[in-house]
């Protein structure tokens, strides 16, 4: 019997899938936490549906927030892991690594829930701490991630 790269957490009912993350992409996400370059980049995840496993769906060099929101779809979820020059108020320039779960209102009711249960999984697997989620994609300003990450020191 072949073995499911998703394991159901919850017994009884099949509504939320916990999606494995593609061994390729573990080692793409290893090397990115790694980069040297100071620029803005992303890598943006989906869901493989039918693998029930998130894997890349592209990659962006020197990338304003402004337009890695037009690179997502207005009515699907993605996963993005985003290195973003930050300069805190005492002048200090930091690149942080942050996860934006995109889950846009409106996408179907159980691509919402692949997405909500593989989401803890992929935040594991990167190491990431800046988690952060939209839930429509003008959401995603310059502003609103200087905003959210004044949080962290």
């Amino acid at each position: 019997m072949e073995e499911s790269s998703c394991s159901n957490a919850l017994e009884e009912s099949d509504s939320l899938v916990v999606c494995e993350v593609d061994p390729e992409l573990k080692e793409k996400l290893r090397k990115f936490r790694f980069r040297k370059e100071t620029d803005n980049a992303a890598i943006i995840m989906k869901v493989d549906k039918d693998r029930q496993m998130v894997v890349l769906e592209e990659e962006f060099q020197n990338i304003s927030p402004e337009e890695l929101k037009m690179e997502l779809p207005e009515r699907q979820p993605r996963f993005v892991v985003y290195s973003y020059k930050y300069t805190h108020a005492d002048g200090r320039v930091s690149y942080p690594l942050c996860f934006i779960f995109s889950s846009p209102v409106g996408c179907k009711p159980e691509q919402q829930m692949m997405y909500a249960g593989s989401k803890n999984r992929l935040v594991q697997t990167a190491e990431l701490t800046k988690v952060f989620e939209i839930r429509t994609t003008d959401d995603l300003t310059e502003a609103w991630l200087q905003e959210k990450l004044s949080f962290f020191r």
